[in-house]
């Protein structure tokens, strides 16, 4: 029972309009919906693509047709490229200065297995390095790779690099024969460049640069085909790591214990890492080379250093530095 009870006030001529008050002002037809009292179904994604303009769906058709050739047309030209100039090489071809071809052993390895097959293009090698710090360990491997391998080599001066000393920009020979670099073999190709450490790279669409002269010494030397079991390939890498980081770059507290530990080494076999010329033996004798150690090496380091410049490669390294 409510306690009072009001009587209503909207009336005219007498009678009850309204017992409550309206909540709005006035009322209108719903223009957005149909009469009909069940509401409209639901589109779903797949009506609404039937419902596109057809001539929308042939213009995207078209679209990714295009896409497609340009990908296909983009891989054709840097097929092309490859054949027809060196990677990285942001240089004018006509200043390059090209050395005589190198004549192949018959038992070289097989590049196309170590280097990826090229479709018949050249294999290109390009190395960055600073003329104020050369890499001799690839100037070695550069030779030794030239008795294995017919190679197309060549030097340039990048325009960082102010000058060069002339024996750095006949470090690879003077060019005495020209033939289509189809060829040869493999090409490598020099750049004085002002870089912190050498860069090497041989294939830009699949490759990032190999830094480091011991890294890329390791690859270069690769090349040559010799094999290796785990233990042996551990000692070469070590040594190899010890001489650029200790024996070149190191205090000399350190390059005096890694030279007492290359004489103990030398004093049971003719190399660092057993009977044959390793690249662990390139390296260690380039890092002695660049660092003005050698006079201070023990008997057996100096013997083993003769041994090396009795080689051809290492006896053209060693006409630079005089």
């Amino acid at each position: 029972m409510p306690m009072y009870k009001v009587r209503p006030f909207h009336r005219v001529c007498g009678e009850v309009l309204a017992e409550q008050l309206p909540s709005c002002m006035y009322r209108l037809p719903n223009l957005h919906r149909p009469a009909a009292a069940s509401p409209p179904p639901q589109v779903g994604a797949r009506e609404r693509r039937e419902e596109v303009d057809p001539s929308l769906q042939a213009l995207e058709s078209r679209q990714d047709e295009i896409l497609k050739r340009l990908y296909e047309l983009k891989s054709a030209v840097d097929g092309l490229s490859k054949m027809i100039q060196t990677p990285d090489a942001d240089f004018d071809v006509t200043n390059v200065i090209q050395t005589d071809e190198c004549s192949p052993l018959k038992n070289g390895a097989d590049l196309d297995l170590m280097l990826g097959k090229d479709y018949g293009a050249l294999k290109d090698i390009v190395i960055n390095a600073n003329p104020s710090l050369p890499p001799l360990s690839l100037l070695v491997l550069h030779r030794l790779l030239c008795e294995r391998y017919k190679i197309l080599s060549a030097v340039h001066t990048h325009s960082s690099v102010r000058s060069v000393p002339e024996n750095l920009l006949k470090c690879f020979g003077e060019q005495t024969k020209k033939q289509p670099r189809h060829e040869y073999q493999l090409g490598f190709t020099l750049i004085w460049k002002d870089v912190p450490k050498p860069q090497m790279k041989f294939s830009i669409q699949t490759m990032c640069p190999i830094e480091g002269e011991g890294n890329i010494a390791r690859f270069l030397f690769s090349l040559l085909g010799q094999k290796y079991n785990a233990v042996t390939s551990t000692l070469i890498d070590s040594w190899v790591d010890t001489a650029i980081f200790q024996l070149k770059e190191g205090s000399s507290k350190e390059k005096g214990a890694v030279l007492r530990s290359m004489n103990a080494a030398l004093g049971k076999t003719s190399w660092l890492v057993g009977n044959e010329l390793t690249v662990a033996d390139i390296v260690a004798w380039c890092a002695l080379q660049q660092t003005g150690s050698a006079n201070a090496a023990p008997a057996n380091v100096q013997k083993w250093m003769k041994s090396c410049e009795n080689l051809a490669p290492f006896s053209a390294v060693m006409k630079l530095l005089k």
